[in-house]
């Protein structure tokens, strides 16, 4: 077993893998930037080491600064967490190279699996179902028609590298294919230094289901159940929950053993999650994540498995005496990722929270690195807490968790709370209707890019008219928006009114057009 381990992350991840070091009986070294000084994992890391000024690129992605943080304390090995350097293939190669221990898969996994195209053909070897697109990267616009023609619109241009849906535009219309094609190459440049694309069929109204993995280089590999990720925005998660109440259990046995037999196939150690669109019946394969999941704690709920513990155990070359049969899922388990965001416009609220309060009771789990008094820097992921929640069954597990949002309390900051509670109010979600709630805010406001122009002279109006009171006139030239076509209402009322912010009913008037734009187009609701 390790004797000291390097955390090369941050937040509420950071502490989780401290809290695992501590049962394990590990002596912990907490890596941070001058802007989490303050910062709860580092003050409790039996060491800290400052790398860098607020900025990651000189701080969490300083790869020689986190190299001479690990030589100065002597850690034996580092865990990089979740984003930042996690799936960083030479990240793990130079670690290695000092003789220290990456915990997470090997180099050759982290390098297939980071390239998208590479994971794809992998995947089809190995015999994952596949989404029908492209062979390889596409180069070029002309490619691109064909591409697009062959495989049948609407198609998805996406970036080779990175995640996180940067690189990613939908094309319905073949005038499209252009302009989308130059803007996720050079959004994929901009995101990850690489503007490689490829593009494949668009599947309109999906769920997003991932298979937990955990293998040990004695080729022991198990399953450790699905997950439902498909609450999202802008293809961020925003709720997840395990098992996923859209699968049957013949569904869910055959696409958590054929990604475990995968998995066993490739010689795949450490965690990893291979996800997978899900319509119609099918599984399509998208992407394996070569690390510890955000996710990660539903899974933990319902197998009773610290997956954190065990991964730290087999970088040190422990052997899963397990066998799948002995892997035992109990209840069901939802997560909220609580963000300091503004609930209804998304934009990021960094600041001091003055008064925190975690709730409690029997099946309530908070993963959260804030406190009274802490600062959120604006640098980072806006990410603050993860609220879970488990229960004997789905319904009660919602029921603990619309609880538990109601008992926290964050503040001054704006944060998601409300958001997650409104989205748990909804009759879809409480059904298990989840296939509408891919909230993709920038398709919709490529959509309504010409209604801007068509509907400013209303749009000038209601903002004049609010602005002086008129509430009256407000709820006319509203109405008058949303007959017409309420694409035309959502991105003239959202920008005027986002001006006058401080106006509560213009507030209202705005969210209440957007959600109804979201609700008519096959969205879902906010």
């Amino acid at each position: 077993m390790f004797s000291k381990i390097l955390i090369a992350n941050r937040g509420d991840i950071a502490l989780r893998i401290l809290r695992a070091c501590k049962e394990l009986e590990i002596k912990t070294v907490a890596v941070h930037s001058t802007a989490d000084n303050e910062a709860m994992h580092v003050r409790l890391a039996d060491e800290s080491v400052c790398i860098g000024p607020p900025h990651s690129s000189k701080s969490y992605l300083n790869i020689p600064s986190i190299i001479t943080a690990a030589q100065l304390v002597g850690a034996d090995a580092i865990h990089p967490g979740v984003g930042f350097l996690s799936e960083n293939s030479s990240f793990a190669e130079i670690i290695q190279a000092h003789n220290i221990k990456f915990i997470g898969p090997k180099v050759q996994h982290l390098k297939d699996m980071g390239d998208k195209i590479k994971a794809k053909e992998i995947a089809q070897k190995i015999g994952l179902p596949l989404v029908p697109g492209s062979k390889g990267i596409v180069k070029d616009i002309e490619t691109a028609k064909k591409e697009a023609q062959k495989i049948g619109l609407p198609v998805l241009i996406k970036a080779s590298a990175g995640g996180g849906g940067k690189g990613m535009k939908i094309v319905q219309n073949e005038d499209d294919i252009k302009n989308a094609f130059l803007s996720a190459k050079n959004e994929a440049r901009a995101a990850f230094g690489n503007d490689d694309v490829y593009i494949e069929k668009y599947l309109s109204n999906p769920r997003h289901i991932e298979v937990q993995i955990i293998g040990d280089s004695f080729g022991n590999v198990f399953h450790l159940g699905e997950r439902e990720c498909s609450i999202q925005r802008n293809h961020q998660k925003l709720i997840e929950e395990a098992p996923s109440p859209a699968l049957t259990n013949d569904e869910r046995e055959y696409i958590c053993n054929l990604s475990s037999k995968a998995a066993k196939v490739m010689g795949y150690e450490s965690l990893g999650t291979i996800e997978y669109l899900y319509e119609n019946g099918k599984f399509y394969f998208i992407e394996m994540n070569t690390r510890l999941q955000v996710e990660h704690p539903i899974t933990e709920a319902i197998t009773g498995i610290d997956i954190v513990k065990e991964q730290i155990k087999i970088a040190s070359n422990y052997e899963l005496k397990w066998k799948q049969k002995d892997i035992k899922f109990t209840g069901h388990s939802i997560e909220c990722r609580i963000n300091a965001e503004d609930p209804k416009t998304f934009m990021p609220s960094p600041g001091k929270i003055e008064q925190f309060h975690s709730p409690g009771g029997l099946g309530i789990r908070i993963d959260s690195g804030i406190y009274s008094g802490y600062n959120i820097p604006p640098y980072y992921d806006s990410l603050i807490a993860k609220l879970i929640a488990h229960g004997k069954n789905r319904k009660e597990c919602i029921l603990k968790l619309k609880q538990a949002i109601k008992e926290m309390v964050i503040e001054p900051i704006p944060s998601t709370l409300e958001l997650h509670q409104n989205l748990l109010e909804d009759p879809d979600i409480i059904n298990g209707d989840l296939s509408n709630y891919l909230i993709d805010t920038d398709k919709i406001l490529a959509t309504c890019q010409q209604a801007v122009t068509i509907c400013w002279s209303r749009g000038e109006q209601a903002y004049w008219a609010a602005k002086n009171g008129n509430n009256s006139r407000v709820n006319e030239i509203v109405g008058q928006m949303k007959e017409s076509d309420p694409y035309t209402a959502f991105p003239e009322i959202t920008r005027l009114f986002g001006t006058i912010m401080g106006d509560n009913r213009a507030q209202e008037l705005a969210y209440n057009v957007l959600s109804g734009c979201l609700a008519g187009y096959g969205y879902g609701k906010l």
